[in-house]
């Protein structure tokens, strides 16, 4: 796909420039009630998926970590007190108002001078190859652009051993499917008004799980990447799933 060719925001059609801004404009626009309204839509279940996550990772003192997307830093601050004081954490993402959040948050924790906070984007990383023993996103890859571009960069900056591991919606058996719907397209959007002022902003982000690659696809990409020893863990029925890949 080239820079001007036609993308998708949510349901709509619109160029790969302007699906950037567009995401930039959302994401600025929640980023203030983004943590509340993560536990309100998910009913809290994010913070089990996010501490799965953990729990395969692998994590060790002494590895250099990079969480990609972290938005407000849940992920990378569950990474920094699971590794403890030795070795390196960074939380990067495209927008610098969650970035912000993120950190305010650390602060009040006590926290802030342990995580590193670098504005990035998630298809061009701004560090040396070979750098990461562990590349976690939670959240973060159906919003970007060009998913092929984030995998390839992902993949060159993680050291040979390293894993990368994508937390991500994808799609519910068929069984959840219907109910999944209903409150996707009906409930959640009127949650993002009453809670953060913004239905719009919540329908892409409905929107946007539906156009994401289902789990087989989006293995098929990492494999594509280069990745080895690909594979996809469900969650919730497959609404979530967790997807691992290697560097060798």
């Amino acid at each position: 796909m080239k820079d001007n060719e036609q993308t998708n925001f949510g349901y709509s059609k619109v160029s790969a420039s302007e699906k950037t801004e567009r995401v930039r404009e959302v994401f600025e626009s929640v980023a203030g009630k983004y943590d509340v309204m993560n536990d309100l839509m998910s009913f809290g279940l994010h913070r089990l998926w996010k501490k799965f996550t953990l729990q395969i990772a692998g994590i060790r003192p002494g590895q250099t970590i990079l969480d990609l997307a972290g938005g407000t830093g849940d992920l990378a601050y569950a990474i920094r007190n699971k590794m403890g004081a030795e070795g390196r954490v960074i939380c990067s993402d495209i927008n610098a108002e969650m970035l912000a959040e993120g950190r305010a948050k650390i602060i009040n924790k006590g926290s802030v001078g342990e995580i590193e906070y670098v504005l990035a984007d998630a298809e061009a990383l701004p560090f040396p190859d070979n750098s990461f023993e562990l590349i976690t996103m939670a959240f973060g890859l159906r919003n970007v652009t060009f998913k092929e571009r984030c995998l390839a960069s992902a993949y060159a900056k993680l050291k040979p051993g390293g894993k990368f591991i994508v937390l991500e919606f994808s799609k519910p058996n068929t069984f959840l499917k219907p109910a999944y719907d209903l409150y996707s397209f009906s409930i959640l959007p009127r949650m993002g008004q009453l809670v953060a002022n913004d239905a719009d902003s919540y329908r892409y982000l409905a929107e946007s799980i539906r156009m994401h690659p289902d789990q087989e696809s989006l293995q098929t990409m990492f494999y594509d990447a280069g990745f080895d020893r690909c594979k996809f863990i469900n969650m919730t029925g497959g609404i979530v799933a967790a997807h691992i890949g290697y560097k060798y």
